[in-house]
């Protein structure tokens, strides 16, 4: 980015200095600093400013996470009827504070139910899920921008899909499998590029994979699609995994990845010997309800949440690395709802 373009930006001071500076406020600051000019603004709302301060390491990685809320009692103290309510929360790890997002538009009282959450350039994608009230598939999406602290609604997903694996790189969101409305196990894929706001398709893959779980790993070069079944094989998860390599646009198929008949959703995870794991059984305290947010930083940190078993309390652990031991965290009850998935965001 070269500094002429937001000259002035602190009188009396040179550009370089003023951008040094203005790229070391934290993301929570970056909203009231946006009120005090123009400049500023543009400046603290522009992707090359979000560019500047990563390569300058001035950024954050927080985990968003969707997280049941608490439950409100109807009137008479009754016990509350139906799913809970979700929204996204965000945690993060070096302040060690949580915070909860605004509501996306259209969903006051709660996130779709089953969407999922992916990033790209500081800012936090939610797609698809089921309608929290009528229990249907949307294609909704939205795009949440940290710098302005608000969401926007992106270009609907191409078809309505159920349970789809995703990942991000480079600008882009890639959804692959799931099942349409009919329950069939979809083959198909898609990227979506966050700033233009398009979806294209992609190749297919080999086969239909329902309840997949998604990632890109290996230093950012492929998009993996773990496990799922087919549709006539309900619960029958896979094996194998389907690989997207970004540098050709193929998929490749990679079997024996995964434990046969173990569901993959939010707690699979691609270890540096090109084979996924399940952070479910790196400890007895979160093999139920496991939810994994890889944090990146030195060692590979993760975020990782579960129970001893179905309907006890989570717990919330840090790890360092793969097979890193489980540091416990303290969260406060209002952020201790069961936590479905999330990603990593860099802000």
């Amino acid at each position: 980015m070269e500094a002429c373009h937001f000259s002035e930006l602190i009188p009396g001071f040179p550009d370089e200095l003023s951008l040094e500076c203005l790229s070391r406020l934290p993301h929570t600051s970056q909203r009231g600093a946006s009120a005090v000019c123009r400049r500023w603004r543009h400046l603290l709302r522009s992707r090359d400013f979000y560019h500047l301060r990563r390569k300058l390491g001035h950024t954050r990685k927080l985990a968003c996470l969707v997280q049941a809320l608490p439950s409100q009692l109807p009137p008479g103290g009754r016990k509350p009827v139906g799913p809970p309510a979700y929204a996204i929360t965000v945690f993060d790890p070096e302040a060690g504070t949580w915070d909860l997002l605004d509501p996306v538009p259209d969903y006051p009282d709660g996130l779709p139910l089953f969407c999922r959450l992916a990033s790209c350039d500081g800012e936090l994608v939610a797609l698809g899920g089921w309608h929290p009230a009528r229990y249907e598939p949307v294609a909704d999406v939205f795009v949440y921008d940290f710098a302005a602290r608000r969401w926007r609604r992106g270009a609907s997903m191409p078809r309505t899909t159920s349970f789809f694996a995703v990942g991000a790189h480079g600008g882009r969101v890639y959804v692959a499998g799931g099942h349409d409305e009919g329950k069939n196990a979809l083959r198909s894929a898609w990227a979506y590029d966050v700033g233009r706001d398009e979806w294209a398709e992609l190749a297919p893959m080999s086969r239909g994979r329902d309840e997949c779980e998604g990632m890109v790993a290996a230093g950012g070069r492929c998009f993996w699609v773990v496990s799922g079944y087919g549709t006539e094989d309900q619960g029958g998860f896979d094996g194998s995994a389907e690989v997207y390599e970004f540098g050709t646009g193929e998929w490749r198929r990679a079997e024996g990845v995964w434990e046969p008949g173990r569901c993959p959703s939010s707690c699979a995870a691609v270890g540096g010997d090109g084979r996924a794991f399940n952070w479910a059984d790196s400890d007895a305290a979160v093999r139920a309800g496991t939810c994994r947010v890889d944090l990146g930083g030195g060692g590979g940190r993760t975020l990782v949440v579960g129970s001893e078993y179905e309907g006890a309390p989570q717990g919330f652990y840090v790890a360092q690395g793969q097979n890193g031991k489980l540091e416990k965290i303290d969260v406060p009850e209002k952020f201790s709802g069961f936590a479905r998935t999330g990603c990593c965001v860099e802000v």
